[in-house]
Order: structure tokens, then sequence, then C-alpha cells
């Protein structure tokens, strides 16, 4: 798991002749309590909001900053949890994400860390998915792609709206996992896995989202596509949201992939 999956793309950044107030309007703006400082898309140091106690607001920034070669930084291609190591043991809770050139590429959060530890199960269920559907004698390729949500068609009867709002926030941050879909000669891209990633993509009108296909030759339906029409899904707008405090048996519907 490298830095890159998890890392946050669009980053608030400071210019160099910001001023404390610049750097609080951003804070008041986006919540967030650290930004880096960009010039020609390089960082060049970095400042939050503890380096803004007690400075006039007209104060620059590029006084206050701490300096690039007094940073802790990480690259993308980073393993997820060794940088976590290091978070930990300086206490950072945000490492900008850089080439080797310092140019920015992202940010890195704690909560991204602990996010790649608890989250990260697609390939153990593609593999799953998969060996299923080869023992079943189907004759399938299995890809990454990047596939319209518009032709999503759900397996799923109901997502739940606490969970749904994890993935609006990781898709507004360029975090969400792919999904695992079945594209075959009749249908286009039944969703396996994935529910929640897709409605949260429908609200946040999200044209595309990246997907493992699994393109299996076959001109009749799947078990698994024949439930799902039973119970009326067709489209994304099927899909019930639901409270789960108000749920008190918790009972997402399982469907049937076999024949």
């Amino acid at each position: 798991m490298s830095v890159k999956e998890y890392m946050t793309k669009k980053v608030n950044t400071l210019p160099l002749n910001a001023t404390v107030c610049d750097a609080i309007k951003l804070v008041e703006d986006t919540t967030h309590d650290t930004f880096p400082i960009v010039e020609s898309g390089k960082i060049i140091g970095i400042v939050s909001v503890h380096d803004l106690i007690g400075k006039e607001k007209d104060e620059k920034i590029k006084n206050i900053m701490t300096d690039i070669r007094d940073m802790v930084v990480t690259y993308p291609d980073a393993d997820v949890l060794n940088i976590g190591r290091v978070m930990f043991r300086t206490g950072f809770s945000k490492l900008p994400v850089v080439d080797k050139k310092n140019n920015l590429l992202g940010i890195l959060t704690n909560t991204d860390v602990l996010r790649s530890q608890i989250e990260k199960t697609t390939p153990k269920k593609l593999e799953k998915i998969v060996k299923t559907y080869r023992t079943l004698g189907y004759d399938l390729e299995v890809y990454k792609d990047i596939v319209p949500v518009e032709e999503l068609k759900p397996t799923q009867n109901k997502v739940y709206e606490d969970e749904l709002y994890g993935r609006i926030y990781e898709l507004e941050r360029g975090l969400a996992e792919p999904l695992i879909v079945i594209k075959t000669n009749l249908t286009k891209y039944i969703i396996v896995d994935g529910h929640h990633r897709a409605v949260a993509a429908n609200k946040l009108k999200v044209d595309t989202l990246d997907a493992y296909v699994l393109d299996i030759k076959t001109a009749r339906k799947l078990g698994i596509e024949k439930t799902a029409e039973k119970q009326g899904l067709n489209s994304l707008c099927d899909i019930q949201v639901l409270d789960p405090s108000n749920d008190i048996n918790n009972d997402i519907c399982s469907l049937k992939i076999y024949e």
C-alpha cells in the first residue's frame, strides 16, 4: 500500500508572499490547520495555525513558516505504514507528498494512514469473486478501467447513511477504492462491491469511477442480475439510504451469485 493510494491530491496552499491574514482566512474557509507554501509548483515551506498565534495580520508567511530544509516530507511510492510510523514518532499529523524535485503532489494525514489499515479489502474481495465465477465455469477477463456512473446496475437494495458520508468524504478527496463490477454481453457494469461508493458518486454528480472489471463472456443473465431485477433494481436511484440507528437488524440483502 503506497502513499499515493491514500494521499489527498487537492491541497490548499499559500504563496510565499501571503500574509498571516491570508492564512487565517484560509483556515476559516477550509477548516484545515496546516498549509504548504508553494512557489511555481514546488513546496518551499509549511505553516500551521500554531505559527500564526500572536503574529500581526500583515506579517509575511515567509518569516514564520517552517523551511523545506527543516520539514519532514514523503514520496508517493513510499509504504504508507512505514510513513505512519514516522508520523507517530515525530508527532506530525500531516506530511506533504512530493516528487524528487519537491513538486507538491498531495498531502497525507494520520487519518489516511488509519484508513489504509482498516479499509484495504478490495484485492481480497476481488480474488474471491473471480475465483467464484471461474469455479462456476465462466470464461472471464479481469482488468482495471474507468466506468460511467450512469451505466452502473446495482445488486444491493440498501446502503447506510453513516457509511455513505464516509464514501462522500473519500470521493471529494480522491481517496475512494475502485468498485468491483461485472460486464457481460448483455449488461454493462453490474456492481458486485462498492454500492456506497457508487451512490456517493451519484449524489456528488461524479461522472466516472475506477473499477476492477470482470468481463464475463456469456449471453445469458447471471444469478446476481436476476435477483437484482426481482427487487426492482435497475439504477442507483432504486437503492434506499437507511439510518443504521433505525434499522435494528442491520439487514442488507444478501444476493445469490450462483446459477
